[in-house]
């Protein structure tokens, strides 16, 4: 099945074992940086550097828009034949706010909300990066539906490091 996977990076290599994504995205401080892991072709992995910051005036190495425009690019190219795996440090915001982007562009304007929903349903712990959202929905011209509709799905359970989600490409949108 069609689907993105998001794990934190502890769970990382049982993910690549268990489910043989075709791409990897890998979204951690530049300073923590992984080599791509065995079972993925080092073109089919993007490494995004960055800090999971809500606010660009926050610190060092906030989300920009050329992290998102990468990050659109790569979705781009991902055929899903076989699964992507999108992972951060807890697979709580980058990873989640990165998902929910590449569903967002894959399944096109007007599902933002349903997308978020179904995100919320699959993620209890999803907390997405709130300036990623921001970023991207620029950078897709959704005029805020992106940022609202992750805004209406809150907080989401608190935990250290989130669980595995699959997120399927088969959603029954309206």
């Amino acid at each position: 099945m069609p689907r993105i996977l998001v794990t934190p990076l502890s769970a990382v290599p049982q993910t690549i074992a268990l489910h043989r994504p075709s791409h990897l995205v890998t979204l951690l401080s530049p300073e923590h940086m992984i080599d791509t892991p065995d079972g993925v072709e080092t073109h089919r992995h993007l490494k995004l550097g960055m800090n999971d910051i809500a606010d660009a005036f926050a610190g060092d190495a906030p989300p920009a828009a050329n992290h998102i425009e990468n990050l659109l690019e790569f979705g781009r190219t991902w055929n899903a034949d076989a699964p992507m795996l999108i992972h951060c440090w807890a697979g709580i915001s980058r990873s989640t706010a990165a998902a929910y982007i590449l569903l967002c562009d894959r399944f096109g304007n007007g599902h933002e909300t349903t997308l978020a929903r179904e995100l919320r349903l699959r993620a209890p712990h999803a907390y997405p990066n709130r300036l990623m959202v921001k970023l991207a929905d620029n950078a897709l011209g959704r005029e805020g539906r992106m940022i609202d509709a992750i805004e209406t799905i809150g907080r989401g359970r608190i935990v250290s490091e989130g669980d595995l989600a699959e997120l399927p490409l088969a959603l029954d949108t309206p």
